[in-house]
């Protein structure tokens, strides 16, 4: 029985699985299926894949992880190269006010 406040895709075991579907890359991500979707059709987020006879859209689990810790990094609030508070402050060059 899954625990209170469990993500769905823990109902369907993923230790073990090596690629999840869109429903359960959904659940994993804790976004709308419909994201991705429109995701993949723009060309964005984790990268997917088409397998099968059938030919469904299907995403590495470790490449759904990779793809996480690359957004963390890109994120100046995670990056801390990238956040401008921690820059140094730049002065303003000197002008002449002409009138």
């Amino acid at each position: 029985m899954p625990s209170v406040g469990a993500p769905e895709f823990r109902h369907r075991s993923t230790v073990g699985r090596a690629f999840l579907g869109v429903q359960d890359t959904a659940a994993y991500l804790g976004i709308s299926p419909k994201t991705l979707y429109v995701w993949r059709h723009r060309r964005q987020g984790p990268p997917s894949f088409r397998m099968g006879a059938r030919g469904r859209v299907t995403y590495r689990v470790d490449a759904l992880d990779a793809w996480i810790r690359a957004q963390e990094q890109e994120d100046s609030r995670s990056n801390l190269d990238l956040n401008p508070v921690s820059a140094a402050p730049q002065r303003r060059a000197a002008y002449s006010a002409t009138v």
